[in-house]
């Protein structure tokens, strides 16, 4: 029923173009200039709607269409890297909150000396998959530390994992013998914050070795719910990465993808440049970009793998 609405809706706006299409073409026959300005924005209305819809094609994956969790890894480096895993919490946010989508902070490890160590938000609405999926790899950052008493030059590195959401619970099976789930009191800042009950929830699913853990709200049931979202997603990308896998492998072109090899580049010092490593897309407007000025990178990648699939 929820894939039938889904198509339902889509059909329904496709006809709503196409009326708003015939209307224009109607005024425009009339030659009236009085209904030039209202011709010529509905003219333009058209084509950005076009263009976007041209756009949502790229977005053609089993999941594309559907909500995602997107996770953030402070990688080697210390406070930097915890530090650089923050700003790239703050600038994916900043991105879900322009385009709309809803964000919920499954789990948080803070660092201890500033910045965070991981987070996994859920983020939820039209697209946020398809959209966030070219996020996904290792993204680097050089930067004059502000950690650094000698104000020394430093890379960090922090790993940015976007899974979908699993929305039918039929796709990935779990046999609960195969679950250890522990329970222990949530990490805070300390003071009244810390939880004097046991809330956070770890479980271990044991075929595959999977840990995951959730400790950001204070019910336990939510935290256990939570957890079991975030453990079915990594199930499903692993059985994906097995299928891709054996496909390549058929086709001759497999190579282990690997942590190291980062995907994109923010270069603050010395000098300003944000670049794709896929794409080359690059950006001069370092602070643009990680407040959240992301559409274009992301357009550019997405246009890249539709030019590899035609080639």
């Amino acid at each position: 029923m929820k894939k039938l609405s889904t198509l339902k809706d889509e059909v329904e706006s496709w006809q709503g173009v196409r009326q708003r299409l015939a209307d224009a073409l109607e005024l425009a026959q009339l030659e009236d200039e009085e209904l030039r300005p209202e011709l010529e924005g509905e003219t333009a209305a058209l084509e950005r709607e076009v263009d976007q819809r041209e756009f949502n094609i790229m977005l053609s994956g089993p999941h594309d269409r559907g909500n995602a969790l997107l996770a953030v890894h402070a990688g080697a480096g210390g406070t930097d890297s915890q530090d650089w895993a923050e700003m790239l919490e703050r600038m994916y946010l900043r991105w879900c909150e322009t385009r709309g989508y809803q964000t919920e902070i499954l789990d948080l490890t803070e660092g201890e000396e500033a910045g965070i160590k991981s987070i996994t938000i859920a983020v939820n609405g039209p697209y946020a998959f398809g959209y966030l999926r070219p996020e996904k790899g290792v993204h680097r950052l050089v930067r004059l530390s502000p950690f650094d008493a000698a104000h020394r030059r430093h890379t960090s590195f922090a790993l940015v994992e976007v899974l979908p959401q699993v929305e039918d619970d039929s796709e990935i099976e779990i046999n609960p013998n195969d679950l250890q789930i522990d329970v222990y009191r949530s990490s805070g800042a300390g003071g009244q914050n810390v939880q004097k009950n046991a809330t956070a929830v770890r479980i271990t699913h044991l075929p595959s070795g999977l840990v995951v853990t959730c400790q950001n709200e204070r019910s336990q049931t939510q935290n256990r719910e939570n957890a079991m979202r975030v453990l079915r997603a990594r199930l499903l990308e692993i059985r994906q990465q097995e299928q891709d896998e054996q496909l390549a492998e058929l086709r001759g072109e497999y190579t282990k993808a690997e942590w190291g090899s980062q995907i994109r580049s923010y270069v603050l010092h010395p000098y300003q440049m944000v670049k794709d490593h896929r794409t080359n897309y690059e950006n001069g407007n370092t602070q643009a970009v990680l407040n959240g000025a992301l559409d274009d990178f992301i357009e550019a990648y997405l246009r890249f793998k539709m030019g590899e699939a035609a080639g």
